[in-house]
């Protein structure tokens, strides 16, 4: 078979996961793509080793400050922000710039994991400091590294990935006790019956499952549930203290 293929973009920039997922390559080129995967793993750990603990906000990037989400979002950012948490988001606009912004508004510490894409996703004004990726898995990592919870507001495509991934996670064990809060809950409504009365009754799920998560609309109910596992688990308590840097790490 033969043809043309488009890199699926307007302006001629090819995703390196595109490349990545194009079939066997070169083997010079598959292990310069392993090494610059390799490097960007290791900036990410460099950049946010002393993040402090975060909770990580999730939700589209697509509402406006007048909508309902975006103050929901600015709100659980403030309570977060109160509790002694870095508050960290994907970098962009939208619910990621309201959780930003609500943690600006208390003095808290704001970061962004912002993703280089094709049409540019700049970087919100909110952020204290913002890490770029490459890779969308290496973010993902990042986001989750570092978060002590998640919040989960009302979002498209990339929401639901970050939301099951991590989903994925803990039903497997491979983290435990990590407090995941919906917030939004209307929005979220059809996917909870899906939940309850397909997957539940199918068996593909177990009916413990379901407790993954914590649903609320209170952005201060949502900070304490998190807070509170977080103390449970780590012993965290506000205010701990920063790790030492070492300046033969180059570590500033």
């Amino acid at each position: 078979m033969t043809g043309t293929v488009s890199n699926g973009t307007s302006n001629g920039i090819k995703p390196p996961e595109r490349l990545m997922l194009a079939g066997p390559r070169g083997r010079l080129e598959e292990l310069f793509r392993v090494i610059r995967i390799a490097a960007e793993f290791i900036r990410g750990f460099r950049k946010l080793h002393f993040a402090g603990p975060c909770v990580t906000v999730f939700g589209s990037a697509r509402f406006k400050e007048d909508h309902l989400w975006y103050a929901m979002a600015r709100a659980v950012g403030r309570e977060l922000g109160e509790r002694g948490f870095t508050v960290m988001t994907g970098g962009g606009p939208g619910v990621m710039e309201a959780a930003n912004r609500g943690a600006r508004d208390v003095g808290a510490p704001s970061l962004g994991c912002n993703i280089m894409l094709p049409h540019e996703q700049g970087a919100n004004p909110w952020c204290d400091r913002c890490v770029e990726f490459r890779y969308f898995f290496v973010r993902k990592v990042m986001l989750l590294k570092y978060s002590y919870g998640f919040v989960v507001l009302p979002g498209g495509y990339g929401t639901m990935d970050e939301l099951f991934e991590t989903l994925t996670l803990v039903q497997t064990g491979k983290i435990t006790d990590f407090p995941i809060v919906m917030m939004g809950k209307d929005y979220w409504d059809e996917l909870d019956d899906f939940v309850l009365k397909r997957m539940i009754p199918d068996g593909t799920i177990s009916p413990g499952d379901r407790g993954l998560v914590k649903f609320t609309d209170d952005p201060a109910e949502a900070a304490a549930f998190i807070a509170e596992a977080a103390q449970r688990k780590f012993g965290l308590r506000k205010g701990p203290p920063a790790p030492t840097r070492r300046w033969w790490l180059f570590e500033r």
